[in-house]
Order: structure tokens, then sequence, then C-alpha cells
């Protein structure tokens, strides 16, 4: 199942980017003192006692101020009652931000005038309170009518393991036997309008969603069951995804999100691209999520029925897809139009086979087999004080996404060139096509740690 997530919502300058970047534990989001500097939604991967979660950064939220601000900004406010709502639909826990030095402002009560009809958790930190009087001044927040209080300093980190007591608390039940009954669970992602809803409705035989030519039509993940040659399986159609630098503000920033739920509860994605525009930025950019999420993948060509017609030379096209995603050298390619239903019938299979790739286990004296002659083709390079690296043997730790294990003497001289080396004498034998492999060197003299 997809990783609960945290959402941190409040209006700007109440150091939602900071206690973001002291959660994770690393400097992720830009910390300015002027408000707004939040423009993107930033993502971030985090743990906390045993729970892996997801943590959203959020733009600041200016709600009944659109006569205060420029022309430019008053589009971004008239959204605010529905990003603030958005947001509440799809986090799991929301984390009301305050500032103890400003006091209840009318844009803090506003927003807790919405989280309060909300049925999800809502959290209230006071943050900036870097002293005891300014500790005891949080008892003000009462007045919201969301709960207790929690003073934090988000800047020296003092509270933060309060609120993450509270925040994991509040996670909800993951039922996680019901998606296991899926052979595969597929999500179709790419940026707007290159024709995800098209492919999935070619898919299904029916018109499930609606088909436009306006980007960003499709704004929710919308699941639907379908049976393929005995397999039970999980359509997870997405908004597009956008490079985060040209996601507009308010509900396609929230569609995003759900896109990237969407990867997180799928085994298999199917990242589509526009044939006639040929691959962008925003496409290797969702592949890079992708990759990241430890995915299976396959690249799929949409309306290639139109460029067939421009006498494109199909060798050539396929070389610029493959330098393109350089990176993901593993994914296959399929040419298709979703609006013809070309190769359409074979999206299925290819999904299924990735997903059997993704489980394949390789035995232990196989694998060792590998490592032995591939050290033996090509041995490690000693390191600058003419210390020699050995590689002792290989276990395969698990499958979907595999995960090798390979124990070493030394495994930080490892060089990651050597990791590519080891990764590809692997899949020379075991493809593992459309699937990352994560090939992992740790110290043999810790192996029990």
């Amino acid at each position: 199942m997809a990783q609960p997530i945290v959402a941190l919502v409040g209006r700007p300058n109440v150091g939602k980017s900071t206690l973001f970047n002291k959660l994770l534990g690393e400097r992720r989001a830009i910390v300015e003192d002027l408000p707004g500097t939040t423009r993107d939604r930033l993502y971030g991967a985090a743990e906390w006692s045993g729970h892996n979660f997801t943590i959203v950064d959020t733009a600041g939220i200016l709600p009944g101020e659109e006569d205060e601000v420029g022309a430019s900004m008053a589009q971004i406010v008239r959204g605010t009652r529905a990003q603030a709502q958005l947001a509440i639909d799809e986090a799991d826990v929301i984390v009301l931000l305050v500032d103890v030095k400003d006091g209840i402002t009318s844009a803090d009560a506003e927003v807790s005038e919405l989280l309060r009809r909300t049925s999800k958790p809502v959290l209230l930190a006071a943050n900036k309170a870097d002293s005891i009087n300014r500790t005891q001044d949080a008892v003000e927040f009462y007045n919201l009518g969301l709960g207790d209080p929690i003073p934090i300093s988000a800047y020296h980190g003092t509270g933060t393991g309060d609120l993450l007591d509270e925040i994991v608390a509040h996670f909800p039940e993951r039922a996680e036997a019901e998606e296991d009954e899926y052979a595969v669970k597929i999500a179709i992602v790419g940026r707007p309008n290159v024709g995800k809803s098209s492919l999935l409705n070619k898919l299904l035989g029916f018109q499930r969603v609606v088909v436009s030519d306006i980007p960003g039509t499709t704004r929710d993940t919308i699941d639907t069951v379908v049976e393929y040659a005995g397999n039970k399986i999980l359509l997870i159609d997405t908004a597009g995804i956008r490079r985060s630098g040209k996601i507009e503000r308010g509900i396609e920033k929230y569609s995003v999100l759900r896109a990237l739920k969407a990867v997180e509860r799928a085994d298999v994605t199917l990242l589509l691209i526009d044939a006639v525009e040929g691959v962008t930025a925003q496409d290797t950019h969702v592949a890079g999520m992708v990759l990241d999420a430890h995915k299976g993948i396959a690249i799929l060509v949409n309306k290639w029925d139109a460029v067939e017609k421009k006498n494109t030379t199909f060798d050539e096209y396929t070389a610029a897809v493959h330098k393109a995603f350089h990176f993901i050298p593993y994914a296959p390619l399929m040419f298709i139009s979703a609006l013809t239903g070309q190769r359409v019938e074979q999206v299925l299979e290819l999904a299924l086979d990735i997903q059997n790739e993704r489980c394949t286990r390789i035995s232990t004296s196989k694998l060792n087999t590998i490592l032995r002659d591939a050290v033996r083709d090509h041995p490690p390079a000693t390191n600058h004080k003419g210390a020699h690296l050995r590689l002792f043997y290989a276990t395969q730790a698990q499958v979907a996404p595999p995960v090798f294990l390979i124990f070493t003497n030394a495994p930080e001289e490892v060089h990651f060139s050597y990791k590519r080396y080891i990764e590809n004498r692997i899949r020379a034998e075991f493809p593992f096509v459309g699937t990352p492999v994560l090939v992992i060197f740790k110290d043999k003299n810790k192996e029990d740690d």
C-alpha cells in the first residue's frame, strides 16, 4: 500500500519549509524570510519509530486576503479554499503550523475553520517556541479549536520528536492483504495530455473516464479492476505529472500528489510519451520519479500513428528515446496509438512480463557463480593506499524489486562504475526487463547488523 502522507499546511512564513527540512534531516526546501518562497510542493520520505511515510511541504495559504494582493496573485488567493480542501482530502495526517511570535491571525483562524470540519487527524504545531516564555504563549492557540498545541522550534529541532510521535500515532491501519489479490497493479503515468485516459479507455473497451484534449482533465487517480488472461489486474489512471517548476498552484499540485501515491501503490508503471512532441524534460522527470520508487516501468510511445504518416525512421526514433532515458536502459519500448488501438492489446501482457521479472529470484549458488566470473574477468581496482578490495559472496535479499547483497571487506571502496558493472553481469543472464535492480555492498564483518 501507499505510505501515509503528512501534509504541512499554514499561512506563509510560519516555518513549514524549515520544519520539512528538519523532519527529513536534509535541506530540500528553500528557506527564506520572504512570504511565499515555497512555490512548488515538495515531497520527501521520512521514517520515525519504524513507520515510513511521505511529508509534503505546501505553499503558504492566504485565505481572505484577495484585496490585499496584486492582480497576479488574485487567482492564487481565490483558489485557497479549494487548495486547503484538497490537502484535507489527500493527506492521512494534517499538521497546521502556526507562529507563536505572531499569535493567532485571521489566516490561522480561517484555515482552522476548514480543518475542524474534516474527519482527518489534525495536529497543531506552534512553531518558533524558542524560549520558555514563547512555549507558554502557545496556550493561546487552544482558541483555534484543534486540540492541544504542540510547542516546537523547527529551526532548533525542539519538540519535533513529540510532534513525530503524535503524527505516527494517528496513521491509519493499512489493509495490505486486499491489494495483494492482484497479479499486478499498474499505474498509467505521464505529463498532461499524452493520452493516459484514452489508453485506459481502450484497454477497458468502454468509456471509463473523461477524455479530452485539455491538459489536466483527470485530477483524481481512478482505479479499475480488469480480468486479463486469467489474471486480476488493477489499473490506476493518474493526473498528468509536470516538472515541479511547471506545476500550477492549487488543484494541479495536489493532482501530482495523487500521481505520486499511485506510483507508490503500483508494481509496474506505464510511462506514456507523446510521439509527435518527442521526449521532453518532463518525461524524464517522471521516469526519474518512478526509478526513485523502485517500480517496474515500460515506456509507451503514444500517437505513433501520427508519426508514421510523416515517414519518421523507426530506428532513429528508437535510438533517440533510448538516449533520453539512458538512466533506465532496462525499460522496454512499445509504440502504440491509444486512438486507433495499435498494439494496445500487447500492453497488459508487457506489464505482466515486467511483474514476473520483478519477482524473479536467483539461487545463491547461481548468483555467486556470476559474481566469481565477473571478478575473474574484471577484478575491482585497489584503492589509493594499495589495499585490495575483496568480494566474498552474494545473496538475493528480496524480490519486487530485486535486491542483491554483496559482502566485501571495504564497501566504501566500491566505485559506482564497478557497481554498475556487477549489475550488468547479473542482467546479462537475468535481464530483469523493466525493473530496477539494487546491488548493495555490505561489510562482511558487520553482516549480522
